[in-house]
């Protein structure tokens, strides 16, 4: 699922991970809607909406065929998702069951345990958002925009989320078989993975082979991570490398402050985002001043998976003209959810506040575009830190990351990426 940006009273804000996986309906027993509400069904102005909720929960509870299809808590949780899906703020805002609220708390602590996805619904479909760095669905080698059709066996199209993250999570050591379309293919396979407990790191990097170059990758915005990228660049100015490629891509999100904390390692001043509340009042985020890589020439690859608090960073660069955005669009989680806890544990994240980049783009639902648009082939994935430890200059180009490529060459130097201008690199220029 997707984890959104949060505001929790006094706690930082959190932002969409995009998905790993105020009204209380009936969430005591099998009491009817107006047992629960006998002051509200009838002085408020929503009186014959609630109204309605309450026959239709008759009905259902008192003539469906499958009693056990209809139990009390299945239809508050059903009519509170479709609650919230009646928005139109699809993967963003959305309810959590107290497993769910357990997950995401899981998550914002950098472990847990499952396949290592981040999934949300599209159009009725499961779809992997990203996989995560390390995880057994990175290493099965499902890829963002994957769809799941099928947990062991069982269809899961036209699920609500929850069941979903339930059906394909849990605990560590144990199996799951999911059916996946392709949708680059459009081929159908099945993967047998084996869930595991997962530390999520934020940051790692490596020199590239052949470069003076270090390849910086962020694999989300979890706590403390501002302090893990300082750590990253101090290193890599110690060891006189001379230009960053920040990767971006299939990163779901994390924490707002950390988000503008990490920005600001890059940036000299101005404003990391501009919040928009539900009046319309426009409020600016500023840059932090103290960051450590300010000079160094850079460069940042997005894609499909880079989503909310990444898009913050991404956009901050970019309205700053710090450097150059490489890949493809994002996918669009511009909003600042706020967790409201029901009476039994469970929650709803809404949308409370939406952000801006610095230069006034609106990301929700829209994106952001790169100033290269760089595809990358169907039938390869994402080359990161961990796989080019051991790499040589060839082998780096073997693994035909165009994006990774062009991002090198796009930096300047000599050699990996061929000539430096353009002629007969094999790489792509922009729309290729």
């Amino acid at each position: 699922m997707e984890i959104g940006a949060l505001n929790k009273g006094s706690q930082p804000h959190r932002l969409s991970l995009l998905i790993i996986l105020t009204l209380a309906l009936g969430l005591f027993g099998g009491m009817a809607l107006d047992q629960l509400f006998p002051n509200i069904i009838g002085p408020l102005d929503a009186s014959s909406d609630l109204r309605l909720i309450t026959e239709a929960w008759r009905i259902v509870r008192d003539v469906y065929v499958d009693h056990t299809a209809s139990q009390p808590q299945k239809l508050a949780y059903g009519a509170i998702s479709g609650m919230v899906d009646a928005l139109g703020d699809t993967g963003h805002s959305r309810f959590l069951s107290p497993e769910m609220v357990k997950k995401v708390d899981d998550l914002e602590r950098n472990k847990f345990e499952g396949i290592g996805a981040e999934i949300q619904i599209r159009a009725g479909h499961v779809v992997i958002v990203a996989p995560m760095d390390g995880s057994p669905a990175q290493r099965a080698g499902l890829r963002a925009g994957d769809i799941i059709l099928k947990v062991n066996g069982r269809e899961i199209t036209g699920l609500p989320l929850d069941q979903a993250v339930t059906l394909i999570s849990g605990p560590a050591g144990t199996s799951v078989t999911l059916t996946i379309l392709d949708t680059a293919s459009n081929r159908t396979r099945e993967f047998v993975l084996i869930r595991a407990s997962i530390a999520v790191q934020n940051v790692y990097w490596q020199r590239l082979p052949g470069t003076k170059l270090a390849h910086l990758r962020i694999t989300g915005f979890g706590k403390g991570m501002t302090a893990e990228l300082r750590t990253a660049l101090e290193k890599i100015s110690g060891d006189g490398l001379n230009g960053i490629i920040l990767d971006l891509r299939n990163n779901p999100g994390g924490l707002l402050n950390e988000a503008v904390s990490a920005a600001s390692q890059f940036l000299k001043g101005g404003n990391v985002l501009l919040v928009k509340n539900a009046r319309g009042i426009i409020k600016p985020i500023p840059v932090k001043s103290g960051g450590v890589a300010c000079n160094i020439p850079l460069t940042v690859l997005i894609n499909g998976g880079t989503a909310s608090a990444a898009e913050i960073m991404a956009g901050a660069i970019s309205s700053a003209h710090r450097a150059k955005l490489i890949g493809a669009p994002t996918i669009g989680t511009g909003t600042v959810l706020k967790e409201f806890r029901l009476s039994d544990g469970s929650a709803l994240l809404l949308a409370i506040e939406e952000w801006l980049t610095p230069s006034g783009q609106v990301i929700w639902h829209k994106g952001i575009s790169p100033d290269e648009i760089v595809k990358l082939p169907a039938d390869v994935s994402p080359v990161f830190p961990e796989e080019e430890r051991d790499l040589t200059l060839a082998g780096l180009r073997a693994k035909k990351d165009t994006q990774l490529l062009y991002a090198i060459d796009l930096l300047g130097k000599p050699g990996i990426a061929g000539s430096t201008n353009g002629a007969n690199r094999g790489l792509p220029t922009k729309n290729h």
